[in-house]
């Protein structure tokens, strides 16, 4: 039986983006089609191999150290963006707003996702990684007040639990809007804490 299963469950790729420049803007530039590699989506600066380590791991790390970038890219659902957008008393959230990778319609919950999960391209294999939940933060607020002036700093509530998840590369291809991602999920029972 393999460890890794799959569901059944597909999402439909329904916006790529990549943020080019980290230090100049947040958001996304949106995309048509985007080659993925060992080291994240072309183009992307938050691709890398390695990464300095952030707030997120500080237990772990002493902030700077170089690790593992396993935050290639950002992966949001659109169902996910429709109940932000409701939270914010907007008709829409765009993508492009939260520095997204990519937007998938069609997968539940895709917030989440176990960690190790997968999702495959049906078309040519490409595959990504699913790390962990993309935790709500502040970052995405200037850019939605600037682009819906007194909506921005609700961002952080109304995205808790629907920030979507970050991912890495396992398989190299590209990734096309209309592609059909499948959803494979790690075979194990929920950790316990039990020995």
């Amino acid at each position: 039986m393999p460890a890794l299963v799959p569901t059944g469950v597909t999402g439909e790729i329904v916006w790529l983006g990549r943020v080019a420049d980290r230090a100049a803007a947040l958001a996304s530039t949106e995309c048509r089609a985007i080659r993925m590699t060992f080291a994240g989506p072309e183009g992307e600066a938050h691709g890398g191999l390695t990464r300095p380590s952030c707030s997120r791991v500080t237990a772990q790390h002493p902030r700077g150290t170089e690790i593992r970038n396993v935050r290639q890219l950002s992966i949001l659902s659109q169902e996910e963006l429709d109940e932000i957008a409701a939270g914010l008393g907007l008709p829409r959230v765009d993508p492009a707003w939260l520095g997204a990778t990519l937007v998938l319609r069609g997968i539940p919950d895709l917030t989440h996702l176990p960690p190790s999960s997968r999702l495959q391209s049906s078309r040519d294999g490409t595959t990504l990684v699913v790390d962990m939940e993309n935790r709500a933060c502040q970052l995405p607020a200037p850019v939605i007040e600037a682009a819906a002036p007194g909506h921005g700093t609700a961002f952080r509530r109304a995205a808790q639990g629907r920030r979507g998840v970050t991912a890495w590369v396992e398989r190299e291809g590209e990734l096309r809007l209309g592609d059909t991602l499948c959803l494979h999920i790690p075979e194990q029972r929920a950790w316990t804490g039990a020995a």
